[in-house]
């Protein structure tokens, strides 16, 4: 299972720290961030079974940090624009 979160996280060295914490907290989770993505992505993969966002959520709010589980048909800027070829200069 795969869940995608949207962040407030900007520095690699705070998605290094939250991809620890997770790690250490959650097994079986491997955590990958994209900040060059403006909705700042997160993504959660697990092969042991069901991914609890309430959980990951509560652990970056503790730490002063915002995530929110974008849902899978969230339109995404890009391949909106490389359809439609249409430049993307913000967020959705």
């Amino acid at each position: 299972m795969i869940e995608v979160f949207r962040t407030n996280v900007i520095d690699p060295k705070q998605a290094k720290f939250l991809k620890d914490q997770v790690v250490n907290r959650f097994n079986g989770y491997e955590i990958s961030f994209d900040l060059e993505d403006c909705d700042r992505i997160l993504r959660v993969k697990s092969q042991e079974g069901l991914i609890q966002p309430d959980q990951i959520i509560k652990l970056f709010n503790e730490f002063g940090f915002m995530a929110q589980v974008l849902p899978e048909d969230y339109p995404r800027p890009v391949l909106h624009s490389l359809i439609r070829n249409i430049p993307v200069n913000n967020c959705w």
